[in-house]
């Protein structure tokens, strides 16, 4: 890998990407492997938000809360655990070394495989000419054939009074954290404020989330959240739905959230307030309208090979916006390098994308929910397994949750799965396969799976599809 370090590249490149997030290095990555001359541009870190400031640092917190929930139970399981809490400078450190052997392996896979990095910030002009501006130095023009968009999204900052007071963050800031907060607000029930308001609440911060909608994660199938609302309280995360939040303001050492609810002001004292309101593509300082570039609020249109209205121009992830998904990026990188290569690919089948949520148990979601299933098919059918008739659930002391399969009752073929408790991270794979590849409600029935497991729950869900239930009566 040649690491020009704002210095001009020469020649002529098949393909530039602005951008090194899980899309743009994959891009280059496969793009090298085919044997082309290309040019990965980046001014920050390998693995963009993502590796950096987002899925894999929450992640490493994720797994400290887990463990130290753990701890606290030990007495359940036969064991003496005295005093487990929480040190969150340690976990913060664990956390930063972990994001930063990972990003150091990015770079060492983007240099096996030929792949040239420029340093800096790339800019793309009206008349279309793509220039790298470097931390110092003058700008470096780039000569490539095909640009792919690559650049992510950052926070979406509300218009709420009081956002610009110290103490409050979005998620960047969340992971820069010296100390954990005693009181935390979550502005936005999602999935980004969902899996804080977890990991805080198990390290020990008493967390409150201010959700403007009349659910918590709103993509995610009803049932699952309305079951999810009494696991939270267990574990004392206070939701409130329907709240919008109207100011935040200095109070004391601290801050004070208002809010309006059911038409009743409020308001809720923090240490830290989080706005986890979503995200937006970084896509302003693109000119797309003078580049003949389609786009609706800064998401740019592509067809299914990745390409814009501007043929010489390809984007892909949350410049897109489909999905705000790493490893939809990842896959929409695939798709948008070998097309414009040559190798041809399928396109990204969404409707067999999954979507977890690290909260504490996980939910996880793959393919229409009840609701879309029951507007989309008349003869939707339903089929639930509790996780506290599994044995090994129970083995482990994990019943919380449910496997949901929702399923065509006409075709049998499987329209979507919904999973809430321990292992649905991984469990929602296995409905993954079956709607990628039009498998039935009966294909899941008659598939072995190993006894005691986890993945046991999605089979015997399907039992229940199937009229034949095992280990639950009735269906």
């Amino acid at each position: 890998m040649s690491d020009r370090n704002g210095e001009p590249g020469t020649g002529r490149y098949d393909l530039a990407i602005v951008g090194a997030g899980p899309g743009g290095y994959t891009a280059a990555i496969r793009a090298g492997q085919l044997g082309a001359r290309v040019l990965l541009i980046e001014g920050e870190h390998f693995g963009g938000t993502c590796l950096n400031w987002g899925c894999i640092p929450t992640k490493a917190l994720y797994r400290t809360a887990e463990v130290l929930e753990d701890a606290r139970e030990g007495t359940s399981f036969g064991l003496h655990i005295e005093g487990a809490s929480s040190d969150f400078p340690a976990a913060m450190k664990r956390k930063d070394e972990i994001v930063e052997g990972l990003r150091g392996g990015v770079g060492q896979l983007l240099e096996g495989n030929g792949v040239e990095v420029l340093r800096g910030r790339g800019q793309i002009t009206e008349d279309g000419a793509l220039r790298v501006k470097p931390g110092s130095g003058e700008a470096v023009e780039v000569d490539a054939e095909r640009v792919l968009l690559a650049v992510g999204s950052r926070s979406a900052w509300p218009p709420i009074p009081g956002l610009d007071l110290p103490g409050v963050v979005d998620s960047r800031g969340m992971l820069a954290l010296e100390e954990l907060p005693a009181q935390l607000v979550v502005i936005g029930g999602g999935i980004i404020g969902m899996e804080f308001a977890s990991i805080f609440a198990a390290l020990g911060s008493e967390v409150t989330v201010l959700e403007m909608l009349p659910q918590l994660l709103p993509p995610v199938d009803g049932e699952i959240t309305r079951r999810m609302g009494p696991i939270l309280r267990k574990k004392g995360i206070t939701t409130h739905t329907k709240a919008t939040v109207k100011a935040v303001e200095e109070a004391g050492d601290g801050l004070r959230v208002h809010y309006e609810r059911r038409d009743k002001e409020q308001s809720v004292d923090a240490d830290t307030v989080l706005v986890a309101t979503g995200r937006l593509p970084n896509t302003d300082d693109i000119p797309l309208d003078a580049l003949g570039i389609e786009h609706e609020k800064g998401a740019i249109a592509v067809d299914a090979r990745m390409v814009t209205t501007n043929p010489r121009f390809l984007a892909i992830g949350d410049a897109v916006a489909r999905m705000m998904l790493a490893h939809v990026a990842s896959s929409e990188a695939l798709v948008a390098v070998e097309c414009a290569l040559g190798e041809g690919r399928e396109a990204v089948n969404y409707h067999a994308v999954p979507s977890v949520v690290f909260t504490l148990p996980p939910a996880a979601s793959v393919g229409r929910s009840e609701d879309e299933a029951r507007e989309a098919f008349a003869a939707t059918e339903v089929a639930k397994f509790p996780f506290a008739a599994l044995g090994k659930s129970v083995s482990r002391g994990d019943t919380d949750g449910l496997v949901k399969i929702v399923f065509d009752g006409d075709s049998r073929r499987v329209l979507g799965l919904h999973i809430l408790g321990a292992g649905a991270s991984e469990l929602i794979h296995e409905g993954a396969i079956a709607i990628q590849n039009d498998l039935t409600i009966d294909d899941l029935a008659h598939t072995v799976h190993a006894h005691p497991t986890l993945s046991e729950a999605v089979m015997e869900a399907a039992h229940v599809g199937i009229g034949a239930p095992i280990h639950i009566t009735g269906r």
